[in-house]
C-alpha cells in the first residue's frame, strides 16, 4: 500500500517560526509546503516568541497551495505539550513530532489533540531521527490513530546518533532510508527525505534529490529557498513517466481487458497494481497542472 493522496509534496521547506520576515516571504515560494520549526531551529531563550509568530502566521493565513507542517518541541520539554496545543488552536494542515522512538508518541499527541477538539483534519508527521526509532518502524508507521500523515527523515540527527559520515551517495544510511520507506508505504504515508545542508552543491543536491525519487519518497525537505527548484524538478512526474501511466491506465480500462490481472504496455508485463501507481502518478500531475493553472489566472 502506497500514499494515496494525490496532493503533491515534491519540496517541503524548513524555516525558523521566530523568523516572520522569513514567514512573510515563504507565502510567495513555489514550494509544496513548509515546516515551522519551534525546535531545532530556535534557541532556547526565543522558544515563547517563536510559538506566538507560529500562531500570528496560521491565523493571517495567505500560504495558498503550500501544505503548513508546525514542528513542535519533543513533548517531554518545557515547550512541548503547549506546542502542541497552540498548534492544535491556530489549525495547520500537520504537526511534526521530532525524535518519534515508538508508536506511544503519536498516540500521546493524537490524543493530546482530541482532548483539544482539534480539527481532523490536522494530520500528525513522525520524525524519524533516531537509532531506537529505526527498530520500531512498522509499529511507528502503523500508529496512525486516524491522524498520521507520514514519515520525516531526520538524516542530520541520525548521523549525529550513529557516527555516520556525510559521505557522496549517503551508502551508510540507505538500509535505514530504505526500511523507512517501506515502513511508510505498507502503511498509506507519504515519506520525506532528509535535508541536504550544502547551499553551494547544485549538483549533489540534484542527484540526492533523484536517489531520493528512485527509493520511492515522496519528496524532500529543504533548508533554503534556493533548494526548491531542483526539490521540484526531480519528484515532478516527467512526461515521458506521464505518457507511459496513461497508456497502463487506458489498457486496463479498455473493455476486451476488464477481466485481465496482467497485460503488455510498451513491450513489457504490467499488473493491475502497476494501473494502480500510474493513476495516483496521473492524479499528482493533474494536482500541479491545476495549481499552474491558478496561480497564471490569478497573475493575469
Amino acid at each position: 500500500m502506497t500514499d494515496p493522496s494525490p496532493r503533491p509534496r515534491r519540496s517541503v521547506l524548513y524555516m525558523p517560526a521566530s523568523n516572520r520576515r522569513m514567514i512573510d516571504k515563504a507565502r510567495a515560494l513555489d514550494c509544496d509546503g513548509l515546516i515551522l520549526d519551534l525546535e531545532d531551529a530556535v534557541a532556547v531563550g526565543d522558544k515563547l516568541n517563536a510559538r506566538a509568530a507560529m500562531v500570528e502566521a496560521l491565523t493571517g493565513g495567505g500560504f495558498g497551495h503550500r501544505e503548513v507542517i508546525v514542528r513542535v518541541n519533543g513533548r517531554n520539554t518545557p515547550w512541548g505539550e503547549a506546542d502542541i496545543d497552540a498548534a492544535g488552536a491556530a489549525r495547520p494542515d500537520g504537526i511534526a513530532l521530532p525524535k518519534v522512538e515508538s508508536p506511544a508518541d503519536i498516540a500521546a499527541a493524537s490524543a493530546r489533540l482530541d482532548r483539544l477538539d482539534a480539527a481532523r483534519r490536522i494530520r500528525l508527521w513522525a520524525l524519524i531521527e533516531t537509532p531506537a526509532a529505526l527498530f520500531d518502524l512498522p509499529a511507528i508507521a502503523g500508529a496512525g490513530h486516524g491522524r498520521l500523515a507520514g514519515l520525516i527523515v531526520g538524516v542530520n540527527d541520525l548521523m549525529q546518533a550513529t557516527g555516520v559520515r556525510p559521505v557522496p551517495g549517503r551508502w551508510p544510511l540507505v538500509p535505514w532510508l530504505m526500511a523507512i520507506v517501506a515502513a511508510g508505504h505498507a502503511h498509506g504515508l507519504a515519506v520525506l527525505d532528509g535535508v541536504f545542508n550544502s547551499l553551494d552543491d547544485a549538483e549533489g543536491l540534484a542527484a540526492e534529490c533523484r536517489q531520493g525519487r528512485d527509493m520511492g519518497f515522496t519528496g524532500k525537505t529543504l533548508v533554503h529557498p534556493r533548494q526548491i527548484a531542483t526539490a521540484n524538478a526531480a519528484f515532478a512526474p516527467t512526461p515521458d513517466e506521464l505518457a507511459r501511466a496513461r497508456r497502463i491506465v487506458a489498457f486496463f480500462a479498455a473493455p476486451e481487458n476488464a477481466d485481465l490481472g496482467v497485460g503488455r504496455v510498451d513491450g513489457g508485463m504490467v499488473e493491475r497494481l502497476h494501473a494502480e501507481a500510474a493513476a495516483r502518478l496521473i492524479a499528482v500531475a493533474a494536482a500541479l497542472t491545476a495549481r499552474l493553472d491558478s496561480s497564471t489566472r490569478l497573475a493575469d
